[in-house]
């Protein structure tokens, strides 16, 4: 296609003795490139990827690897851009390590509302802490059926299957529909991926600030856990904390009491899409 564009070049350069002529045939060329050489790609035309963060500067809102401009198209966001000292607590489960009560009594205390995006085992295997949460005015959310790698799914039916297990199984212990709040496993996603939870009426909820908490082998001091997740938090964060960590149920309290402190507010996802 370059070989024919620059054929195209010199026989406009050879041939053109009119101003006139010579812009009618760049033009019918234009156009004839522009129909057959695709448009260059844009940052969400990839196949599959992961979810990435770049913090520049302390106290200052991270850059996704995909705009919140870009990621609205489909109904998904990571982070609230409206300036606000906001913070969205989140939480990701697959499993119960024995301190969900813990910190569920916490946001009881201090008023705090979570979204706890659970996989479909969490649910089967602990159904009263589900009704707690939905109790208590929390949000309960997808994090799917099975924790596969969303990337690598392509077919609705199959996308849609990992979603409407996880909802059947929060009806069946609460009564209640499931709101239709989606967190893919590990950040792994495509576009297709964003377009069909929209397709499916599901927002995409990705996250802002996150740290290394999930290795129940390997837990971070609580002293570097604070620190840590202090000199990143920004307005408009949305936290991503795993409840199975022993860490983040010993600092919960502290860290919601640091933030208030420094006039941030909580509020529920419901506020931020």
């Amino acid at each position: 296609m370059r070989n024919l564009g620059k054929a195209a070049g010199r026989f406009l350069d050879r041939h053109c003795g009119e101003i006139t002529l010579c812009f009618l045939l760049a033009a019918l060329v234009g156009v004839f490139l522009t129909l057959t050489v695709p448009e260059a790609s844009s940052a969400l035309a990839v196949s599959a990827g992961d979810w990435g963060l770049s913090f520049d500067q302390a106290g200052q809102p991270p850059r996704g690897n995909i705009s919140q401009e870009e990621l609205k198209k489909y109904d998904a966001y990571f982070i609230d851009s409206s300036g606000e000292k906001t913070i969205f607590l989140t939480f990701d489960a697959g499993y119960e390590n024995g301190y969900t009560p813990k910190i569920l009594d916490v946001l009881a205390e201090e008023q705090v509302p979570a979204a706890f995006f659970l996989v479909g085992h969490y649910l089967k295997t602990n159904p009263e802490l589900v009704q707690r949460m939905a109790d208590e005015g929390h949000i309960v959310a997808n994090h799917t059926a099975s924790h596969p790698d969303m990337g690598k799914i392509s077919n609705l039916a199959d996308f849609q299957a990992e979603l409407e297990t996880v909802e059947k199984l929060y009806t069946e212990i609460t009564g209640q529909p499931m709101k239709k709040y989606y967190r893919p496993p590990q950040g792994k996603f495509s576009v297709s991926n964003l377009e069909q939870a929209k397709q499916l009426g599901y927002k995409t909820v990705f996250w802002s600030l996150a740290y290394a908490d999930w290795d129940v082998n390997k837990q971070p001091s609580a002293d570097y856990a604070v620190e840590k997740l202090s000199s990143r938090i920004h307005g408009g964060t949305v936290l991503l904390l795993h409840s199975t960590s022993k860490t983040n149920s010993e600092i919960l309290q502290t860290v919601i009491r640091k933030w208030k402190a420094e006039g941030y507010t909580f509020r529920s996802l419901d506020e931020l899409v």
